[in-house]
């Protein structure tokens, strides 16, 4: 997975291609303990994202929990077959999708 990100002020965009898996859950783990503390709008752009794993989706609820106490965390351009894993997951009704 690569992970590119965009922090101004705080807002913070985080561009993620490839999988989001078991092997790469880490590393967006610790992307986002460097800049949760400071981000007042977290928005995770999923264009070029193309599997999401159990362990993705354990960072994501994870990331929403702060983000709920402190600002907002926005997710953008899912693909279908993301969007068919948040909703049989439920994960539509947690997070916000744009």
């Amino acid at each position: 997975m690569e992970i590119t990100k965009n922090v101004q002020d705080n807002t913070a965009t985080l561009f993620l291609a490839g999988r989001l898996d078991t092997m790469t859950a880490p590393e967006l783990e610790r992307e986002l303990q460097d800049i949760l503390p400071n981000a007042k709008d977290l928005v995770l752009d999923f264009e070029q994202l193309e599997y999401i794993s159990s362990a993705g989706l354990r960072v994501l609820l994870s990331a929403q929990k702060i983000m709920s106490k402190q600002g907002r965390m926005r997710i953008t351009h899912v693909n279908e077959t993301i969007m068919e894993i948040f909703e049989v997951t439920g994960f539509v009704d947690i997070l916000t999708i744009e």
